[in-house]
């Protein structure tokens, strides 16, 4: 065999990267051998080793899209009150890794007073888990970061303290089909209503078999109209999802009458405990209100209080619902139970979701 056909085909720079040449000095050491963990305060985390070997993770909140005056100053921070080692998480929060403990304090009032809250660890609101939305997707039917800030400004205090029940997870999604998660409390576009086609348009822009093959459900089909190619859809198949648009703007998902927010609860990933579980609707039909969003704000704060003041200690969102019953949680947070909450609804969550079905 030559030496080529011996030497193993290395793989294409793809995936995940190499996290060592990163990682700060001590976790390189001692990977796989830690001993144990806990919270001095909110905010921060000290894992010991085996070898008795300490590093303290201090995080931060931080804001989804970040310009690069802010990147530097959050490096620049690193590099004069910690040990130059950072990470983001999932949540868009910042974590500064040191050795030392003497740094933990200098590193925190650091933070705080360039504006960036020590928080978000333990029984506490974390940063929300959010797209880019009116940024730069494709189908955005509101802008995700902008409920974030309005949410994140009024639930602050429940960040930086550690007194919630639980851990309480909340996302946001700027469409009902691309991005977001299951979570504690979960705010997602809605559409209300089909698309609106602009057939003298259709023809010059739109690939049109790549717009019926987009469509989940099956509700788009060729068409000529005025004697122009174009596309119907099928409104008693339609989800109101909104997928065509990216592919066919000319086919406009997105309106103030069409465009609302719903506000889903009790979704959960872990299985500490109880089992990972689907989130269900809670509130529809709110007005997609830029910038500010005041009515979301408001059905959240109703909701995050009541959790807090009736839930036992270590109850996630969803294992207090199931506690209390859904009667008792719409009574707690004075909210209404509509058609929307009913399985038969055509958009209804566990008719749409829970099965490998199509139910039209």
């Amino acid at each position: 065999m030559t030496d080529q056909a011996q030497k193993p085909r290395m793989p294409d720079e793809v995936g995940v990267p190499d996290p060592f040449q990163y990682m700060h000095p001590v976790l390189k050491a001692n990977y796989g051998n830690w001993d144990w963990h806990d919270r001095p305060r909110p905010g921060v985390l000290r894992h010991v080793s085996k070898s008795g070997d300490v590093i303290y993770t201090v995080r931060a909140g931080t804001q989804r899209q970040m310009d690069v005056f802010t990147i530097r100053k959050l490096a620049d921070i690193g590099d004069k009150y910690a040990d130059g080692h950072i990470r983001f998480t999932t949540r868009s929060n910042i974590e500064y890794m040191v050795a030392d403990e003497a740094k933990v304090a200098p590193l925190i009032e650091a933070l705080e007073s360039e504006g960036f809250p020590v928080g978000g660890t333990g029984a506490s609101v974390s940063m929300i888990s959010h797209t880019q939305g009116w940024l730069h997707c494709d189908i955005p039917g509101t802008d995700a970061s902008g409920v974030v800030k309005g949410l994140m400004d009024m639930l602050h205090k429940e960040f930086v303290q550690e007194k919630m029940p639980n851990r309480l997870r909340i996302t946001t999604s700027c469409c009902q089909i691309n991005c977001g998660g299951q979570g504690d409390i979960a705010v997602n576009v809605q559409y209300t209503k089909p698309p609106k086609i602009n057939h003298d348009l259709v023809a010059n822009v739109c690939e049109r078999p790549a717009v019926v093959a987009r469509c989940p459900v099956a509700a788009i089909r060729p068409a000529m109209v005025n004697g122009k190619p174009s596309l119907e859809v099928d409104e008693k198949k339609c989800v109101c999802c909104g997928a065509c648009y990216p592919p066919c703007p000319p086919m406009q998902i997105n309106g103030d009458d069409s465009t609302k927010i719903a506000v889903w609860v009790g979704g959960k990933h872990s299985n500490a405990r109880s089992k990972p579980t689907f989130h269900k609707l809670a509130v529809a039909n709110l007005p997609n209100n830029a910038p500010h969003w005041p009515e979301v704000k408001e059905v959240v704060r109703r909701i995050v209080e009541a959790y807090k003041a009736d839930a036992k200690h270590w109850e996630r969102m969803g294992e207090w619902i199931e506690r209390i019953g859904w009667n008792r949680f719409f009574e707690m947070t004075d909210l209404a139970f509509t058609k929307h909450h009913l399985d038969t609804w055509t958009g209804a969550r566990k008719s749409m979701n829970m099965s490998a079905h199509l139910h039209f």
